[in-house]
């Protein structure tokens, strides 16, 4: 059975990706705000509230049996032994929660996993395309004071304390850039929706051939070999342990040369069958004319798989 199409969308603090989780649930996606699901988790009288209460102490609730987050920092990021105990209770509600909700979406969905995290984590190579929304620092740092009653110096702190620019644009597929007025951001949405998700959804869905490649020679793009690399982590993870080798081949490979924008992959893999035909089209890479093809609309890929001797 096909899967549904991922969408990991992050940001830094005070960058605006609630503007962006909003339009694009308008536009149908399921949003899972990751945010939200660890506060509903540990909500009064849920059982994640009781185990906290019990592996901590009752001081970490207040007068009203509510967490109280100020506390439980204080004793669970203590040290390394309390920190691994709080995420032996919460993570595990937090993704049989998680599971729950994709598990109730339509097979046609566009899943759109809203993750503060998402960089820091590491987790990017689990979702179809990566959207990052971004601002300037001087701009976010506006947004918390004005908006949240941040003090700056706190609004500051807990930018720094995030994954900087450098790092998010490594793992972002779509960059959106929110230092202007919403509706620019909301038009970049809009777009994007009906432009590349839209049409994702359906390729992953239906197995469905691509739109002709481009023919046309441009520049070298600098960001080619990180968009390979992108690519290329999906593969590895669909693939598992049938990697031998995977790499970014052909001519968007060498630096400086100008190349169809169509990058060039392949993967050396122990064994060729179904299992693994099936495993690289739920990751976006379903098999066209004698190759695996990139379902996604805005990134044209070409997938060789081969076995050592072939």
């Amino acid at each position: 059975m096909p899967v549904m199409l991922r969408v990991g969308l992050t940001g830094g603090i005070g960058a605006g990706k609630s503007t962006v989780a909003a339009r694009l649930a308008e536009h149908g996606a399921v949003v899972i705000d990751a945010d939200a699901i660890a506060r509903e988790v540990v909500e009064p009288g849920t059982p994640g509230l009781a185990e906290l209460a019990e592996a901590f102490g009752r001081e970490i609730l207040t007068p009203h049996g509510e967490l109280d987050r100020q506390a439980l920092a204080a004793k669970a990021f203590s040290d390394e032994e309390s920190r691994k105990r709080l995420n032996a209770i919460v993570h595990p509600k937090i993704g049989a929660r998680t599971a729950e909700l994709t598990a109730a979406a339509a097979p046609d969905a566009i899943l759109v996993h809203d993750v503060p995290l998402l960089v820091e984590n590491g987790i990017g190579a689990l979702y179809h395309l990566t959207i990052v929304v971004d601002a300037p620092v001087e701009t976010r740092v506006r947004r918390l004071v004005e908006s949240r009653g941040m003090a700056e110096q706190d609004a500051r702190a807990r930018i720094a304390a995030q994954a900087d620019e450098t790092r998010r644009r490594a793992v972002a597929d779509v960059w959106l850039d929110n230092s202007g007025q919403p509706d620019v951001i909301l038009a970049e949405v809009d777009r994007l929706w009906a432009d590349r998700l839209v049409p994702f959804e359906a390729n992953i869905r239906l197995r469905r051939p691509r739109p002709p490649l481009p023919s046309r020679i441009v520049p070298y793009d600098e960001t080619w070999p990180a968009q390979a690399e992108r690519a290329l982590a999906r593969i590895r993870l669909a693939a598992g342990d049938k990697v031998i080798g995977a790499d970014h081949i052909g001519d968007t490979a060498v630096p400086g040369r100008s190349a169809r924008d169509v990058l060039d992959l392949q993967v050396v893999v122990s064994t060729v069958n179904d299992s693994l035909t099936e495993a690289l089209s739920d990751a976006g890479f379903p098999p066209g004319d004698g190759f695996h093809v990139g379902a996604d609309p805005g990134r044209p890929i070409n997938l060789y798989v081969h076995t050592p001797d072939n």
